[in-house]
């Protein structure tokens, strides 16, 4: 039995084929179990001092935007604070928040930082995001109809999900999606799409919503009540600071997160084909469903190391800042078993990620699938078979 996740999809035949036996398959996933194994028995000080350190950053950063709120009549002041304020959240969601709620620093039995307790600033709950990302997510990476990060319930982002004219839309939801990022996590959860046609009952959800509006409530007056009005006559400069750094955030992580997930050469599976996988063929779906983006420390401290997606998505519980470690590890797998390590530069993966939202606001017929590869995979051993 082989799985050819692009093979029914492509009206041409392939470009290129790669076939893995299903014995490649385990001696990959061993593979990378021995890196994992590898890396996190030597996790300990410097993580617990790198971690720290880009707690301490972040701290400074709000403290420096907060106070510049204050002068607003010094507008290169106020410019910087905001600045500062909207990398204090980047850096608080991205690389504090979304690690350490993935658990990757439980080991340090810290009683703030770790995955039951830490909670971001940001208004989705802690507890949802951890249900639809950390399980639904990186469970069912891009298993279409279980994976919900696909299209993110409004947008049409595989060719495999059924046209309809509502996503002649798809850029304008895509930009609505990117400026109210935050929101759109919060609301994640829920399966708007699904409360709406009925497919969820209010009995379903009301625990759901009762979570967000307490979070929502919470980060709304200390954004866009609280602080304004601790700096007196500034109200309206503050509040304007606020939306602004609450804006960089939202667009930044927008950003990451749909270059690690949907540029081109990313694929998308079906159930059946997924059924049954061992812990190698899992491992070789999130290779083939990642796409990592390449920079300088300071930009994958940024994106909290998920410009190392593929990494991220073969160990979620590692500590992030030893992505950069692993990844060339990780690519020499790929290179060994003929696999593709998909990465490119930010702009290169964010103009991927573009096209493919306009391309797939049309339907199949109207435009061409570029994507040229078919991984053909042994589902089961061929000594097993023969037996």
């Amino acid at each position: 039995m082989t799985i050819a996740p692009l093979a029914l999809r492509k009206k041409t035949a392939p470009s290129t084929e790669i076939n893995l036996t299903f014995e490649q398959v385990e001696a990959i996933g061993a593979e990378l179990d021995e890196l994992r194994g590898r890396i996190m028995a030597d996790v300990g000080e410097s993580d617990r001092e790198y971690i720290y350190k880009i707690i301490r950053t972040q701290r400074k950063l709000e403290v420096a935007g907060r106070a510049a709120m204050y002068v607003p009549f010094l507008p290169p002041v106020w410019l910087a604070g905001v600045a500062a304020l909207g990398v204090s959240k980047i850096l608080d969601n991205m690389e504090i928040g979304h690690n350490v709620m993935h658990g990757q620093y439980d080991w340090m039995r810290e009683e703030t930082y770790n995955s039951r307790e830490f909670d971001w600033d940001n208004v989705c709950p802690g507890d949802q995001w951890k249900h639809s990302h950390n399980y639904l997510h990186h469970t069912f990476t891009n298993v279409l109809g279980e994976d919900r990060d696909i299209g993110y319930g409004i947008l049409r982002m595989a060719r495999d999900q059924k046209w309809h004219p509502y996503f002649l839309g798809n850029l304008a939801y895509a930009t609505a999606l990117m400026v109210l990022f935050e929101w759109g996590v919060m609301l994640h959860d829920l399966e708007a799409e699904n409360v709406i046609t009925g497919k969820r009952k209010w009995s379903d959800v009301k625990g759901l919503v009762a979570g967000m509006w307490r979070k929502a409530r919470k980060q709304v007056a200390k954004d866009y009540i609280l602080w304004p009005a601790l700096t007196g006559p500034f109200f309206v400069t503050t509040l304007v600071g606020n939306t602004a750094a609450n804006l960089i955030r939202n667009v930044w992580a927008y950003s990451i997160i749909f270059c690690g997930h949907f540029p081109s050469g990313v694929q998308t599976f079906t159930s059946e084909e997924c059924a049954d996988e061992t812990k190698g063929q899992w491992y070789v779906r999130q290779m083939l469903g990642s796409a990592n983006i390449t920079g300088g420390e300071l930009f994958h401290i940024m994106s909290g190391n998920l410009s190392h997606q593929i990494e991220h998505h073969l160990f979620p519980d590692v500590p992030a800042n030893r992505y950069p470690q692993m990844a060339p590890e990780v690519e020499a797998i790929c290179t060994k078993y003929g696999l593709p390590y998909n990465t490119g530069t930010l702009s290169q993966q964010l103009l991927s990620t573009w096209k493919k939202i306009a391309k797939l606001s049309l339907p199949n017929w109207m435009t061409r699938d570029d994507d040229d590869l078919v991984v053909n995979i042994e589902r089961t051993s061929t000594a097993v078979d023969a037996a």
